[in-house]
């Protein structure tokens, strides 16, 4: 018989708030993380607004300990910061009896930029006549840069320094798959414990592309909101007037165990990852199929392995990205995937007020999943003013909403044509 996986410490860090319950009450109360782009000149750019995680320091989550981390990536400080909230929170820091062998790490991070303005203007510094001084970059560069900068930008980083945090010598990867990350990490991080691999898994996903190579990326593909005079009315998606997704960052971990291990040492259920389905379009880099084939195929698989019917799925987190092949192809994938029960559940996306933040996303996502199903609420689908005609489902307009959710559903669809739908269920049984 299968194991079954479930959910017993959840941190995380967004533009909404610095921890679980504050990003939650924004969520709830409507409230948008959007505005100017502070971390960086962004006055010469097309965009100049996104969903930055504020006042963030790694003290208020390790105390003195957060010295040893400050020529460190942001990507790993929020990581370190929401992974710290959710071990916390499962009670595994007291656990004196885990055997280090069967805990393992399993993340879906992006790529670290480290000093990036900094590396730009040391390339500038040592040009000459166009070509870049070879031995005059070197020694600025030992002079100035960080000697573990390289290190720091590789995207599996952060899930090392997990792992030799929290003593956890089990499987330990990193998956970045674009935007369906850090959810298809919790997908093969709840698969290693279901056959067996590991006991507890820290999971989940951190991510900043909230700088100029990211911004400079994205306004190439014209994929980000333009509309920087108004930055909390930018993402909405949905909505007919939709221009492109906001740059968010973040980090969102859950701490993942085979149900008897979690029973046995009575910690807090939070619910159970029942299924996941991750395919890929084999479409385009960049585009989603137009008929939402990979997408369909990531729903129903989910669906099967979680053993549910369409109509048993109360709430929807969807990608909901504020672009407008997205949001319709999305809304075409749910509809061909649960077919009339399509109408009758609730849908939104919590893109629109914390934004996009890509490789982290999709854990985040999935923890909002839960916390819906713990206070029976779900959260909306802000500046949804004019729906697209061709999103006509229920996607929750303005206001959170007081719903019962015993099955929720997460959508992260990524660019690449990479699909993954999680099923997340209340414990019964």
């Amino acid at each position: 018989m299968q194991r079954r996986v479930v959910v017993t410490g959840m941190g995380m860090v967004t533009p909404l708030g610095r921890d679980l319950e504050s990003t939650w009450k924004s969520l709830r109360e409507s409230r948008s993380g959007v505005g100017p782009i502070t971390l960086f000149n962004a006055a010469s750019f097309p965009t100049k607004i996104a969903a930055e995680v504020k006042n963030f320091d790694l003290a208020e989550y390790i105390g003195a300990d957060a010295d040893r981390w400050q020529d460190h990536c942001r990507n790993t400080l929020f990581a370190i910061a929401a992974a710290t909230m959710a071990v916390k929170a499962s009670g595994l820091l007291d656990l004196k009896s885990l055997d280090p062998s069967r805990f393992g790490v399993y993340l879906g991070s992006g790529e670290g930029q480290q000093d990036f303005e900094r590396f730009v203007s040391l390339v500038h510094k040592t040009n000459e006549g166009g070509k870049v001084n070879t031995a005059e970059f070197t020694r600025e560069g030992l002079r100035s840069l960080h000697p573990t900068q390289e290190a720091e930008q590789e995207p599996g980083t952060p899930a090392g320094h997990l792992a030799a945090l929290f003593g956890a010598r089990g499987p330990n990867a990193n998956c970045l798959t674009a935007c369906a990350a850090s959810a298809q990490a919790l997908g093969e991080a709840t698969d290693l414990v279901r056959r067996g691999d590991a006991d507890v898994m820290l999971s989940g996903g951190t991510h900043s592309m909230i700088h100029p190579f990211g911004v400079t990326g994205f306004n190439l593909l014209t994929a980000l909101s333009t509309r920087n005079d108004e930055p909390h009315r930018a993402s909405r998606p949905f909505d007919r007037d939709r221009d492109g997704f906001i740059l968010g960052e973040g980090a969102g971990m859950l701490v993942i165990e085979e149900y008897e291990h979690a029973r046995r040492r009575g910690a807090t259920i939070h619910g159970e990852i029942a299924g996941y389905g991750s395919t890929a379009d084999a479409f385009r880099l960049t585009d989603t199929h137009d008929e939402g084939r990979g997408a369909i195929a990531a729903i129903r698989e989910a669906m099967a392995q979680a053993r549910v019917n369409p109509g048993d799925i109360d709430y929807i987190n969807a990608h909901g990205t504020s672009t407008s092949v997205n949001d319709s192809v999305e809304t075409l994938a749910i509809k061909r995937s649960l077919g009339p029960a399509a109408y009758q559940v609730a849908i939104s996306s919590t893109k629109s007020m914390m934004g996009h933040l890509i490789a982290a996303g999709g854990a985040v996502e999935a923890i909002i999943c839960l916390l819906a199903m713990r206070d029976g609420v779900v959260p909306p689908t802000v500046n949804l003013d004019n729906p697209d005609a061709d999103c006509d489902l229920d996607y929750i307009p303005h206001v959170s909403r007081e719903k019962s959710v015993h099955v929720a559903s997460s959508n992260s669809f990524g660019f690449g044509g990479q699909n993954v739908t999680l099923i997340l269920k209340r414990l019964a049984g």
